[in-house]
């Protein structure tokens, strides 16, 4: 067969047969009369082997050593074209996600692209400086691309550079609610805090109604940063995740203040007492727990408070029943 009818049936150009030829990777079995190269049909198997393992992404000098060496094995050079491979595809989504974001940003020119690209070059640096920097300087020199100040909050370690990274995305224009959500849900415990802490600094409904799904969170660092932040913002749901953190002894002290500012409404902290004492009567609450309990009744108003500490006054636990009598004695002086 002539190498113009092996190209039309292999659909390798006479071209590229001629380069394999002067490469030795193949090599005609023969040549006609007049000098033209005669290809067998060992070649033809030899040339569809070559293009099998060039689709594999071999270079013609490995495809060479893999057909002709009969001791070559092959797991050692796929193992290797795995590897490529992979980081050839990290690489492009790198840069997919880069383009993304710039063009999420809408840059009007090239100086704004150039802008964009500097910045998220800082958000990945390793110094935490220039992290730090890049945030701060964000709001208001670059159209910052959210998702990329997302990705920022969720993995920074240093917390003074996540404390300018939460806030400027609370002052950004793109809304990270819905990515901030997803991470709510990382199997990293980090991820997850990382994740409501920002939500707890982002203004408007969205984030409030995402706080109170992670009410329901099964992690209770989560629920408790949600209630916190919730209870700021006049949201009477986050009462009972409250108490469980005095009950628990985690961010107590903040849990109470929370409760103080929900206890504002007279309904409000007729729930909020009733719920401390409620508490405070569980066969399961122990001696420490009823007195940060007994603690939190101080701020919350109302004769249901009042109540309480009357009663707990004469307690059977002594600190509980020196702290209600201390409490008391500060109501009356009020």
């Amino acid at each position: 067969m002539l190498i113009g009818e092996v190209a039309q049936r292999s659909g390798v150009s006479a071209r590229m047969l001629r380069h394999y030829e002067s490469l030795g990777l193949l090599r005609p079995s023969g040549r006609t009369g007049s000098g033209y190269r005669e290809y067998s049909g060992e070649d033809i198997r030899r040339i569809f082997h070559i293009e099998s393992l060039r689709s594999l992404g071999l270079s013609l000098r490995e495809i060479g050593r893999a057909l002709d060496d009969p001791g070559f094995t092959p797991s050692a050079l796929v193992d290797d074209l795995i590897r490529q491979t992979r980081e050839r595809i990290a690489a492009e989504t790198e840069l997919l996600t880069r383009l993304r974001r710039i063009d999420a940003a809408e840059p009007a020119g090239w100086e704004e692209v150039l802008q964009v690209v500097a910045f998220l070059q800082a958000l990945g640096s390793t110094s935490a400086a220039a992290r730090q920097r890049a945030a701060l300087s964000s709001a208001d020199e670059v159209a910052v691309p959210v998702e990329a100040l997302v990705e920022a909050v969720l993995k920074e370690t240093d917390p003074n550079v996540a404390g300018a990274l939460r806030w400027a995305l609370a002052r950004s224009d793109g809304d990270g609610t819905p990515l901030l959500a997803e991470g709510l849900g990382s199997p990293v415990a980090a991820v997850r805090e990382r994740a409501v802490r920002a939500l707890a600094e982002l203004p408007g409904g969205e984030a409030a109604a995402r706080l109170r799904d992670a009410l329901t969170n099964p992690d209770a660092v989560v629920r408790g940063h949600a209630a916190l932040a919730l209870g700021t913002r006049g949201v009477a749901d986050a009462v009972p995740t409250l108490i469980d953190m005095i009950v628990a002894g985690r961010n107590d002290t903040d849990a109470a203040d929370a409760l103080s500012t929900l206890a504002s409404d007279t309904a409000a902290a007729a729930r909020i007492a009733t719920g401390l004492v409620d508490r405070l009567a569980h066969d399961t609450t122990r001696a420490p727990a009823r007195v940060r309990l007994t603690q939190a009744l101080a701020d919350i108003p109302g004769t249901t408070a009042s109540r309480a500490l009357v009663e707990l006054s004469r307690d059977g636990d002594r600190a509980v029943a020196l702290t209600a009598t201390y409490l008391l004695r500060l109501r009356d002086g009020r």
